[in-house]
């Protein structure tokens, strides 16, 4: 990884309660990067997006953003410094509109037309379906909302939690499309993800992640070709 670091994790312990989830982690995302986190159900994936931004905390190790520890911050002013996550099961406000929705993310509170027009420009049915109510959309309408949400925050890092999670392939396709073009526009990328064949094809490098460790780290290409992870996420051999 030859690019400045924009995100960093440096020997990460994270417990839910008094049960350990994740086991001295380190992981680097350079700028501009797309980097995947994959792993079985319960690995600790989503454990550890949610704690980048503090929830749950860090028990032990440090995360660093765009070269300062963020480790202890509260969830807010991590986000203020250039972060947004697209949570597992997309966290939409289905009684609101597309557009109210759209612009819940923006991080003055009101219509950013700037960026407004970005994601109409990446989405265009969330311009056509503006005043239709968040809740009637399909799964990956609904996706697509909650990626463009995070986006109008205009972040300088969007982490995303499971973003093929129940869709159908042709709106898979469409979903990581939508991702190449947005770091093509500047914006960083991590990852996680189930669908590994998806993801290691997509991403600039990628790590495994088991019973809270990293395992495996490289590529997406050479992990794609590891028979290890072929054997385990691929149903190769």
């Amino acid at each position: 990884m030859n690019r400045p670091a924009i995100l960093e994790l440096r020997g990460v312990d994270v417990a839910h309660g008094r049960t350990p989830v994740l086991h001295g982690v380190s992981l680097t995302v350079g700028r501009g990067e797309i980097v995947t986190l994959i792993g079985a159900n319960g690995a600790g994936k989503s454990t550890l997006l949610m704690a980048i931004f503090g929830l749950p905390s860090v028990s032990r190790g440090e995360v660093w953003f765009d070269g300062q520890p963020i480790t202890r911050l509260p969830t807010h002013r991590v986000a203020r410094l250039g972060l947004a996550q697209v949570p597992e099961g997309r966290r939409i406000f289905p009684g609101m509109t597309v557009l109210e929705n759209l612009v819940m993310g923006s991080m003055v509170g009101e219509k950013d037309e700037a960026a407004l027009a970005r994601i109409h420009a990446l989405f265009p049915l969330l311009r056509e379906r503006g005043g239709q109510r968040a809740g009637t959309l399909s799964g990956g309408e609904q996706q697509m909302l909650a990626i463009g949400r995070a986006l109008m925050s205009r972040p300088r890092l969007l982490l995303l939690d499971e973003p093929s999670l129940g869709l159908a392939p042709l709106m898979i396709r469409r979903i990581f499309q939508a991702l190449r073009e947005i770091v093509a526009e500047g914006t960083t990328l991590f990852l996680v993800e189930q669908n590994a064949n998806q993801a290691l094809r997509l991403a600039d490098r990628g790590y495994v992640l088991a019973n809270g460790r990293i395992v495996l780290e490289g590529s997406g290409l050479a992990l794609l070709a590891d028979p290890e992870v072929r054997r385990a996420y691929l149903g190769g051999h």
